[in-house]
Formats: structure tokens, C-alpha cells, sequence
């Protein structure tokens, strides 16, 4: 069986039971404290995972900016895909640390954090631009895999052997900043904020020099998607909130966002899950958009 969007800590238990192909990759990070996550990592973790480090693997080296928004560094691999806090390796970038950790084609892929589900959402989203279909978010995170009796293991992840891991056509679209000034106003736009309301109207700005939101964006923070017991909602709670979002506009033209490229992955996920076709993402995000004085910039509700 593949997994696609969520898979539960007792699917992941029968897998892992079952000796399937699969790798676990845990997403855990703190942005004010980068260094965190590991630490937790080493302390208990999945047994078998893989640590994925959102600066070191799950985002290229920061660079100065090209002309097309796209950032310039001294290694044509290393050009990132978009700006921002978190710049997108490019596709090349992230398939070589695939292999280096052991993934290949065939392993069904399952991404979890402790932080409620906030950046293992960017390993989905990242795994699907790379034309690999079979990567799932463990629903619950760690919290929901303690709560089900899963083993947890301790220490440095295992060693794995080098694969050659192939990129196929991406399953999912990167929009860039160029891409999304030139729909601003259009019908076939509509894009979706997944910061915090107060940042979205522009009253705090704690990460980044400006303050405010993309003029037209709707707002929809990223941890309105979990219930209580910090899983994804149902679908039908989910297609009934998104409807009351979007309204008459078509969900086919929704482009998200949120800070950094990295939260705005909640909304992408939740929305598929409630039958919607997938979204694209504009990964440079607020980070990149509010670094260009002349782009426009619109705040309260």
C-alpha cells in the first residue's frame, strides 16, 4: 500500500512490521534555537529515522540575488530556487542528499516533527516536486506515535548505503515571486497567507524587515488545519472551511504562502485532503516578497 498524504502511527507500525521498503525522516526544528531539533532528535526519535535538518538539508545556502528573484552563489548547484529565509534547493541539490542518506525510488517516505506538523511538511511538499508520489505526514507527529506505543530509539541515526535516488517530473508546482506579482488582481489567482492573522495584518513582524501581506491574499493560518489532539482535521471539516475561504474564487488558481516556504505546506496538504487538485507553492514566501521595495505590500484584515 502507498501512502500519499497522511499515514497513521499504526500504519507506520505495520509497515515498519511488515519489513517494507520505507524510510522515516524526522523534521523536528526550532527556528529561534536552529540547533534544537537535532538535540531532540538524538534524545528519542522514530526508530531507524533520519534526521532532516530544514537550513542544512531541506534548504540551499543563501545567496545574493539575481535580477529573475532567483539567487546567485558561486556553485551552479547550489543556486537556490527561490529567496527568502529558507531559499528551495534546486531539485539536482536535494536528490544527492537523498542518496546520501539512502533513499531511493522505490521506499515509501514518512515525514514527522514534534513541533505540530510545522516543517515536515516541507520534506511532502519537497518529495512530490521530485516526482516521488509515495511520501506521507505521520499524522499526530511524534506526540501520536508515543501515544500509540510506538518504539523510540536514542543516539546518532543508523548508517545507510549510498543510493542513486532519480528525479522524475515534479508532481507539484513552484511558483516564484515574478510568477505571483503578475497575477496579482487576475481571476486565476488567489493566494493564500498561512502566517498568524497579526502578522498577516501587518501589527508584528518578528522574522522579517517589513511588515504586512501580499495585496488580495486571504488568510489562513497553518494550525487551523489540526483538531485538538494536534491531527489534520477530517476532510469534510476541511473542504467546509476552505470553501468558506475561498468563496466564489476557483481553488485551482491558489498559490500559498507563508513566511518562509515552510508553513504554508499545512495548507497545501490540507487542502488535497479535502479533494481538492494541488495548489502551488511560492516558496520564497513573505521572507522573499518583502525584500523588494517595489513589489507592493497591503496590511490590516
Amino acid at each position: 500500500m502507498v501512502f500519499t498524504h497522511l499515514i497513521s502511527p499504526e500504519q507506520l507500525q505495520a509497515l515498519q512490521g511488515a519489513d517494507a521498503p520505507c524510510m522515516v525522516f524526522d523534521c523536528s526544528f526550532d527556528l529561534a534555537q536552529p540547533s534544537a531539533g537535532r538535540t531532540a532528535f538524538l534524545e528519542a526519535h522514530i526508530p531507524g529515522a533520519v534526521y532532516a535538518h530544514l537550513d542544512e538539508h531541506l534548504s540551499a545556502p543563501h545567496g545574493a540575488p539575481g535580477k529573475d528573484g532567483s539567487v546567485i552563489t558561486a556553485h551552479a548547484a547550489d543556486r537556490p530556487m527561490s529567496g527568502g529565509r529558507h531559499p528551495l534547493p534546486t531539485r539536482e541539490r536535494f536528490a544527492v542528499w537523498l542518496s546520501s542518506v539512502g533513499f531511493a525510488n522505490g521506499m515509501q517516505a514518512v515525514a514527522y516533527d514534534r513541533n505540530g506538523s510545522a516543517f515536515c511538511g516541507r520534506l511532502w511538499w519537497m518529495l512530490k516536486w521530485l516526482g516521488h508520489d509515495a511520501v506521507a505526514v505521520l499524522d499526530g507527529g511524534l506526540a501520536a506515535w508515543r501515544e500509540a506505543g510506538g518504539a523510540l530509539a536514542s543516539g546518532e541515526e543508523p548508517a545507510h548505503f549510498q543510493t542513486n535516488f532519480e528525479l522524475r517530473p515534479p508532481l507539484r508546482r513552484l511558483c516564484s515571486a515574478q510568477d505571483v506579482l503578475e497575477g496579482l488582481g487576475s481571476a486565476g489567482q488567489t493566494v493564500v497567507d498561512a502566517r498568524a492573522p497579526e502578522r498577516y495584518r501587518g501589527e508584528v513582524e518578528p522574522l522579517d524587515p517589513v511588515a504586512g501581506h501580499i495585496p488580495g491574499a486571504l488568510n489562513r493560518p497553518f494550525v487551523q488545519n489540526f483538531g485538538p489532539d494536534g491531527r489534520f482535521k477530517r476532510p469534510e471539516v476541511l473542504k467546509s472551511e476552505f470553501e468558506a475561504l475561498l468563496g466564489a474564487q476557483p481553488p485551482a488558481g491558489v498559490v500559498h504562502h507563508c513566511g518562509s516556504g515552510v508553513t504554508a505546506n499545512p495548507n497545501l496538504l490540507a487542502m488535497e485532503l479535502a479533494g481538492y487538485p494541488p495548489g502551488a507553492l511560492f516558496a520564497g514566501s513573505w521572507s522573499e516578497w518583502c525584500s523588494d521595495p517595489a513589489r507592493p505590500v497591503a496590511t490590516g484584515g
